[in-house]
């Protein structure tokens, strides 16, 4: 795989059709598929391939129970979560989140929205699945998202500069499949906003996956779109090891069109980027620290199951799951981009993680497309006022 200058500009665009889903729909399949996929993976969440295929019986085919049966609140006490049966993580929560944040600015984010908005959204009570309680979001989120709150509304940092000293995974990542829809079409356009949104979270490759995953959400977008124009798009703009892992995992993912020979292969391509070590449970000394060489594991490897599954959202979100370690945000993150394509969310799936969850998996979908809507106005009614300005300047016409 590599990038193109052709991605550059986008492409003649048709109307939409009964095989072009048009700028809803699209919306609507990328946040439901990150949300199911999200709730398929977090049962299986931090084993590996062959542990849940014992525990199971084979590999993961739809929603599942909890890892540990009934004994789910006790077994791990410093997680005591519900996480199985159709219940969504705090992928889920903080994407749901951010589009709030959206709704209320009705405009492009910047770090100073985070502040404002996501912060205050993490400490107001809200209905938590895993918990199966109403509490506060800060106290589902993890260490590295509850950073923020710590940084931002205790600390008073500057927004811009908060994430730096955070430990790197794929926190901010995460939740980034509205910037992407938001700047529908336009990688280029996702991956700076993403950027900037992520930086009260997240530095180094954490903070660049962010934006490189917004950046394949909005690619996705784009009529006529397939995995291998996504992978290029991705590939366009990502920077150093993240580039580096993206290369590496699709080109042995373009190889295969079946997640169970895949699973080795990709977890031995991203192997020398991921600095968790092979133990996801017991990550190595030199776990999540910054370097210009590394990669967050999850990006890389939602990507390569997008062409394992080609653009079928069944295929490329269960090879997300059985892969294992962090497959929850892996699923959450191939999920929303094969959502974007096209592809359709199995509804009985659908139905079954909302109700679980006891949330409305449509109405963020609606509320962004709409928001979308107005941003793309407002954009066009800026880019307008600059070509005036420019010409009245340069004195081209």
């Amino acid at each position: 795989m590599t990038p193109t200058t052709a991605m550059e500009a986008a492409p003649s665009a048709p109307h939409p059709s009964p095989t072009t889903p048009g700028l809803d729909d699209r919306i609507t399949r990328a946040l439901v598929g990150a949300a199911v996929g999200d709730a398929l993976g977090g049962p299986v969440e931090g084993w590996t391939p062959e542990q849940i295929t014992e525990r199971h019986g084979g590999p993961v085919t739809g929603i599942v129970g909890p890892w540990y049966g009934e004994d789910w609140r006790t077994a791990r006490p410093i997680a005591p979560y519900h996480k199985g049966d159709g219940h969504v993580t705090d992928d889920t929560l903080m994407t749901h989140a951010l589009i709030r944040v959206y709704e209320k600015i009705r405009d492009h984010l910047d770090a100073y929205a985070v502040a404002d908005h996501l912060v205050p959204d993490l400490l107001s009570p809200r209905w938590i699945p895993e918990l199966e309680a109403e509490a506060l979001p800060l106290q589902r989120i993890f260490l590295a998202e509850k950073w923020i709150v710590a940084r931002l509304h205790y600390g008073h940092i500057d927004p811009r500069e908060a994430g730096a000293g955070n430990i790197v995974n794929c926190g901010a990542a995460m939740y980034m499949a509205p910037v992407g829809l938001v700047n529908a079409g336009h990688p280029r356009a996702a991956y700076a906003e993403a950027l900037e949104v992520a930086a009260p979270h997240q530095s180094s490759y954490g903070r660049e996956a962010a934006g490189v995953f917004a950046a394949a959400v909005a690619a996705a977008c784009r009529p006529g779109a397939t995995p291998e124009t996504v992978v290029d798009a991705a590939l366009a703009l990502a920077k150093d090891g993240t580039r580096s892992a993206i290369e590496a995992v699709c080109e042995v993912a373009a190889r295969h069109d079946d997640f169970a020979s895949a699973l080795a292969p990709l977890r031995a391509a991203v192997e020398p980027f991921d600095t968790v070590g092979p133990d996801y449970r017991a990550p190595s000394l030199g776990a999540r620290r910054p370097s210009r060489l590394h990669a967050i594991e999850e990006l890389p490897i939602a990507l390569g199951m997008l062409l394992v599954g080609g653009g079928d959202y069944r295929r490329t979100v269960l090879g997300s799951v059985n892969y294992g370690r962090d497959c929850d945000s892996i699923a959450t993150m191939s999920g929303a981009i094969v959502g974007a394509l096209g592809g359709e969310v199995p509804a009985d799936w659908a139905a079954t993680v909302a109700e679980a969850s006891r949330l409305d998996l449509h109405s963020p979908a609606r509320t962004l497309a709409e928001v979308a809507r107005e941003i793309f106005a407002r954009d066009l009614e800026r880019r307008r006022a600059h070509e005036e300005t420019f010409t009245a300047l340069a004195g081209t016409r």
